[in-house]
């Protein structure tokens, strides 16, 4: 991908994002939320690439992808008022709806326009998808990789401002209270992503934040996490018993390890 391309489509992006404006301070902060997150993960993974040793020309087509990933958070927002995707629509495929319904890629090389849309369309997903490979899936793992580093970085902010009054956007309307799931521990004792049918309570969904330790697949996201102190950032805004501080010491232990055995280069794409 050439340079004036993806100047392009930040171009384009930007606009997009303005027609949302809202006179309203509280509908606007949640926009805003969504843009300044969009840009930390275009940084994100331009770093994660650089770490790579990626080719710029690849590099710029991640970027895209990243600039493109949360596209559907605008509309969705305007529409139902709330970033669940359980209780709207998924943003993800609405985001490649968006693309699709408004010709954004069409100038773009073929290849460069389907890694684009899978990554959007996958980034969200639980697991990797079955059914793509190689290069593709390549794509899908650095946007899942960049777009959690920013995440732990919006989320642990907002659970460490004292002033904080609840924003239901962050917190998806989750009752506060200090009960978590057995099911959600059990996910973590079995070092496994937390599926979001078992969240219950905002601690639930702060455990599946943490888990995303075991969904990540470069070493320099693993470095990263560890660097900022992310699971730690967690840990304080959750309660204090035995249980959870057990799981968080697996966690810190396992993202160590993944620090050494993560791979750091390009493998084989097939």
């Amino acid at each position: 991908m050439r340079p004036e391309i993806l100047a392009e489509m930040k171009k384009w992006f930007l606009e997009y994002v303005d027609r949302f404006r809202s006179g309203n301070p509280l509908v606007q902060r949640n926009y805003d939320l969504k843009r300044d997150h969009t840009l930390r993960v275009c940084a994100e993974i331009s770093d994660l690439c650089r770490s790579l040793q990626m080719p710029s020309g690849e590099r710029r087509v991640a970027e895209t992808a990243a600039l493109f990933h949360d596209l559907g958070r605008f509309r969705q927002y305007q529409q139902y008022g709330t970033f669940s995707d359980a209780r709207s629509e998924c943003h993800a495929a609405l985001a490649v709806r968006i693309l699709d319904e408004l010709k954004v890629l069409k100038g773009m090389d073929r290849n460069e326009r389907e890694i684009i849309r899978k990554s959007v369309a996958h980034h969200n997903s639980a697991d990797l998808p079955s059914g793509e490979k190689g290069k593709i899936l390549f794509f899908i793992r650095l946007l899942k990789d960049a777009d959690k580093i920013d995440i732990f970085r919006v989320v642990t902010d907002y659970y460490a401002r004292a002033d904080r009054s609840g924003n239901s956007a962050i917190e998806l309307d989750l009752p506060d209270h200090p009960a978590v799931s057995d099911s959600v521990l059990e996910s973590l004792r079995a070092k496994r992503i937390v599926t979001r049918r078992h969240v219950r309570t905002l601690n639930d969904f702060k455990l599946l934040q943490a888990a995303w330790v075991y969904g990540i697949h470069f070493r320099h996201t693993a470095l990263r996490i560890r660097e900022r102190a992310y699971l730690d950032l967690i840990r304080g805004a959750l309660p204090q018993n035995t249980r959870i501080s057990a799981v968080f010491h697996t966690l810190k232990e396992d993202l160590d390890r993944l620090c050494l055995l993560l791979p750091d280069r390009i493998e084989t794409e097939g």
